[in-house]
């Protein structure tokens, strides 16, 4: 038998037939093609679940600014002596109102007595709440919402009535405020109203910024101080200012608040912490992306093992179709075809595990679900490349079998 020259010789072998014997050289082998796949799809859907997990958290602090606002500043006078929280002059309030860009002015304070259930409960269990006073502007001045009931006003701010944050509400057991009351000091106070939390993420610790006032129980600085002999001294004061002399305004704060001790005075700007905060988290998306990066080659290199072996198992196929007129360039077509195919299976499969892990885990944390149409192209055409780089040596190896070696070795 005379090898068929694949000059002299044209083959009818075409292109839907290279498919053909593509596509049952992998279902042949169902289980040697699932597992081979496996490494692509695992390192595409770590790409593509970083990159869409990382696009829907950016999404998420963009909300959270925009209810927030960016024009929001906190006045703090940092930790006091002993643990507790210093606080600023009685007038501070009074005085940053005055300064001309600022648009509102709201304050809370610190009450020394426990919030507890009832007077049977033990003192020291707290369960981490705290009471502070409060400025009936708060709710507005932190766009906040009053989930049940209402909030402290000019009448309620005299008499024992208080407002529950919410996670002082949940871990008080308090769902309903009809006649519901809460022991504070050696004092029965009316529950008015519950508040919803101040920051969405208040399940995430590393992004609260609001925890404080959702563990607290608000009052009226005017019953706080009849009461209990409570000072009016602000430990925080909330400042909104004009978007234009947001920088000018936090350059005199300090002096303004505190006028003794500028030096002790903190002023945040929650935003920039919330963006600081995104930017520290890219250090592990990138982390996360190198990761599926590796899985990825990994995958790619068991495409490249599984063709080499595919050509030293098939020698006898390749043998024959040869003889049958298959020209060179239809075997090397037909085993970069195999592995194209493994690749773009497990790169397809990859693309679908990212975006519905990413629906998924964006879902249970209340975020907008934003998948960027670049990483599924770009993670299925990375496969295909993959496969591309992974069945080109098997290929050409393939083609270089001459029909007699191939047969023969059978």
């Amino acid at each position: 038998m005379t090898a068929p020259s694949d000059v002299s010789l044209k083959s009818g072998f075409r292109v839907a037939d290279v498919f053909g014997t593509a596509a049952s050289g992998l279902t042949g082998r169902a289980l040697r093609t699932v597992l081979s796949a496996l490494g692509i799809t695992i390192g595409i859907g770590a790409m593509v679940a970083v990159l869409g997990l990382s696009q829907s958290g950016s999404a998420a602090l963009e909300d959270r600014i925009a209810a927030l606002g960016t024009n929001l500043l906190r006045v703090s006078a940092g930790q006091g002596f002993g643990g507790g929280d210093a606080t600023l002059p009685e007038d501070s309030v009074d005085a940053v109102s005055r300064i001309r860009p600022v648009q509102s002015v709201s304050a809370v304070g610190s009450v020394d007595h426990p919030v507890l259930l009832n007077d049977l409960v033990n003192q020291g269990q707290t369960g981490g709440l705290s009471v502070r006073t409060a400025e009936t502007n708060l709710v507005e001045a932190l766009n906040g919402s009053v989930r049940v009931g209402r909030f402290l006003d000019e009448s309620t701010s005299a008499v024992p009535d208080a407002v529950l944050g919410s996670t002082a509400a949940q871990r008080l057991g308090i769902r309903r405020i009809d006649g519901t009351q809460v022991w504070i000091g050696d004092e029965w106070f009316t529950v008015i109203g519950i508040l919803s939390s101040f920051d969405d993420q208040s399940d995430d610790v590393e992004t609260t910024l609001f925890d404080d006032l959702d563990r607290s129980v608000f009052i009226g600085a005017d019953v706080a101080e009849a009461l209990f002999e409570t000072p009016r001294n602000p430990t925080t004061i909330y400042v909104r200012a004009e978007e234009a002399f947001i920088d000018d305004v936090i350059d005199v704060l300090p002096n303004t608040a505190d006028p003794e001790s500028p030096e002790e005075v903190e002023v945040v700007r929650p935003s920039d912490a919330l963006e600081a905060q995104e930017a520290a988290s890219s250090t592990f998306d990138n982390l996360f992306l190198g990761l599926g990066a590796v899985a990825l080659l990994v995958g790619g290199i068991g495409i490249a093992n599984v063709m080499v072996i595919a050509v030293i198992e098939r020698r006898n196929e390749i043998g024959l179709r040869r003889a049958l007129g298959a020209t060179r360039a239809h075997i090397r077509r037909q085993f970069l075809l195999e592995a194209l195919l493994l690749s773009g299976l497990g790169g397809l499969a990859g693309v679908i595990l990212g975006a519905a892990v990413t629906a998924w885990w964006a879902t249970r944390q209340g975020w907008r679900v934003v998948i960027p149409p670049e990483a599924l192209v770009g993670g299925f055409v990375a496969a295909i490349v993959i496969g591309a780089i992974a069945g080109l040596y098997p290929a050409i190896r393939a083609a270089r079998l001459a029909p007699t070696e191939a047969l023969r070795s059978s």
